[in-house]
């Protein structure tokens, strides 16, 4: 059952022990902060000829839950890039939710300490590099406006990762942002629906997000979409004048832009009133200094979700391109690998639609010893494929340094 805590402030290490790997979600933001153990109900993948959409089912799901004498319910989870693949969403067996996520000491926790690694680029940096200028080519025909690229780094561990060690680490640096673990299906048993899966062989996406897809109370919503980025200088003068280079910057201006026009594009139908800032400002997070722009809209319905809205802009230019179908399929052609959860949603709705969804970005897909980490430079006309690596590089550090691990 959900246990609503109305206005409460989450003791964030007393909350993170309570995690348990392989059954508890764990999603934290600025204004919720919710940890789940065990699964009620999952939401089955349509097979045949089934057309209703995510919104729908989700929908089925907790008015059976209702109907079975569960209030309160809500389903969390992780949403893919591709449309076509399924969602991983559930109705936890518990929730604890608060308002927000506190830690009682000003000293960082503790992060995992991993020696004797093996880092495995895909693609490696001379073949990125290839498809960046092959972006750049389709530009120049006028064929694309943006499209983002994104690498992995394939990771072999000695032992498997203690989640809630990285989760601390994560949460601390990242209070202003979006942490988060969803526990997947291991897949080598996709098939498996037991709910449950060992330590040792649990998978589990993790990470911490600097962007807000969109959050809905009541009529209330927010969408705060990040385009343009600049990596971060431990010398604060430096690292000033590089959060004022991006905001000045000609190419990432554009390329913020591009997606702010395709944000305000999907919510407006939906919005009696929808405000768009005429500039973007300055976020900040412990690697990056991202161009960022917050939508405040009011709905002209309540009936509409959270997840309607987040479907409705997903996949945005941040994290796909424009045109998004061109883009996606281009992505698709130049990547060699399934971006799976990566750059798709992570977040919760309840049975009144209210909700959070973060973009999953800066994030690793976890299972065993091995584990997949994600980043992701949007290319426009402007860019060159050097600066696209080395930013890549950059973002990869919000999880490496949280592991105490190096490119």
């Amino acid at each position: 059952m959900l246990n609503v805590e109305t206005l409460t402030v989450a003791d964030a290490e007393q909350l993170i022990k309570q995690y348990r790997t392989g059954s508890s979600f764990f999603f934290s933001s600025p204004r919720k902060t919710l940890l789940t153990q065990g699964e009620y109900a999952r939401l089955s993948y349509p097979t045949g000829s089934e057309s209703k959409s995510l919104p729908q089912r989700v929908a089925e799901l907790l008015e059976t839950a209702k109907r079975a004498g569960r209030t309160q319910s809500i389903v969390v989870g992780a949403i893919p890039f591709h449309a076509d693949k399924p969602a991983h969403l559930f109705i936890p067996g518990a929730v604890e939710m608060y308002d927000a996520l506190k830690f009682a000491s000003d000293r960082a926790p503790e992060r995992p300490q991993i020696s004797n690694y093996q880092v495995q680029p895909v693609p490696e940096p001379e073949q990125f590099k290839h498809g960046v200028n092959r972006l750049l080519e389709l530009f120049r025909e006028g064929v694309l406006q943006k499209a983002v690229l994104s690498r992995t780094l394939h990771i072999s561990l000695p032992q498997a990762l203690q989640i809630p060690q990285l989760l601390a680490h994560l949460a601390f640096y990242h209070s202003h942002g979006y942490t988060f673990a969803v526990p997947l299906v291991p897949e080598q048993s996709s098939s498996s629906n037991s709910g449950t899966v060992s330590n040792e062989s649990a998978r589990t996406l993790v990470g911490a997000s600097p962007e807000l897809l969109v959050t809905k109370k009541g009529l209330q919503i927010k969408a705060n979409p990040l385009a343009g980025s600049a990596a971060r200088s431990n010398d604060p003068v430096e690292d000033e004048r590089r959060a004022a280079a991006l905001l000045a910057s000609t190419k990432d201006r554009y390329e913020h832009a591009i997606v702010i026009e395709a944000v305000a594009k999907a919510l407006g139908p939906y919005c009696s009133k929808l405000e768009v800032p005429s500039e973007p400002s300055l976020v900040q997070t412990k690697a990056m200094w991202h161009l960022s722009t917050e939508l405040n809209g009011v709905l002209k319905d309540e009936s509409i979700t959270s997840l309607d809205l987040a479907l409705a802009m997903h996949p945005t230019p941040a994290i796909c391109g424009t045109p998004t179908d061109l883009a996606r399929d281009v992505i698709q052609e130049i990547e060699p690998f399934d971006r799976g959860f990566y750059t798709g949603a992570v977040g919760w709705t309840d049975e009144n639609g209210d909700g959070e969804w973060a973009v999953t970005i800066r994030c690793a897909d976890t299972e065993g010893l091995s584990m997949k980490v994600y980043a992701g430079a949007g290319i426009v006309a402007a860019s060159s494929a050097e600066s696209e690596l080395a930013e890549t590089s950059a973002k990869f550090r919000t999880m490496l340094a949280a592991m105490g691990l190096n490119e």
